[in-house]
């Protein structure tokens, strides 16, 4: 039995669930996510509670049991209290900053890299070398913060880039210096 699958959902005060046969619209004081989910999975609202059951004990329906059942937990979490990434730039010159609704950024290019917010997604530039990302959908926030980190990723010898706060870039020596004559 999974473990995650079997565990109920809690919707707290304020959060409104509307299940439409495979399609959940999950509604609170952050937004609206809405989302449709495999046609066997058996999703109900009951009182405060959201269940996830599977039809049977196939592998198919196993493994969509506890995916299901997290990606509601998800839409719940996302709509209550938001989900957010934090970026941190290093390097010397590297820095950030919010240009209206865009996001710029010197990386040591010859030109500024101008990121565009989408929707569902806010920026926040709390100082020049901190971006935090911020949303409701927890794989659209984490989707952009890659797209963002793409655009200078860490390297392995000074750690310059941008990085996701906590991450450990692993370093690599340089040349070994003057060799043997």
């Amino acid at each position: 039995m999974s473990r995650i699958g079997i565990k109920p959902i809690n919707v707290p005060a304020g959060v409104d669930v509307t299940i439409n046969g495979n399609e959940v619209t999950v509604k609170g004081p952050k937004g609206t996510l809405t989302q449709s989910f495999h046609k066997d999975m058996i999703i109900k609202h009951e009182g405060a509670e959201i269940t996830v059951e599977r039809p049977s004990e196939d592998k198919l329906h196993k493994s969509l049991h506890g995916l299901t059942r997290t990606l509601v937990s998800n839409m719940v979490a996302g709509v209550t209290t938001g989900f957010s990434k934090t970026l941190n730039i290093e390097g010397i010159g590297y820095r950030a900053t919010k240009q209206g609704k865009n996001l710029a950024m010197n990386l040591g290019y010859s030109h500024q890299v101008i990121v565009p917010e989408i929707d569902g997604i806010t920026i926040d530039v709390p100082n020049a070398t901190t971006i935090v990302i911020n949303g409701t959908d927890k794989q659209k926030v984490g989707q952009f913060a890659a797209e963002v980190r793409e655009k200078k990723p860490p390297e392995p010898y000074k750690g310059k880039g941008i990085r996701y706060e906590g991450e450990r870039i692993i370093r690599k020596e340089g040349k070994a210096g003057k060799g043997k004559k």
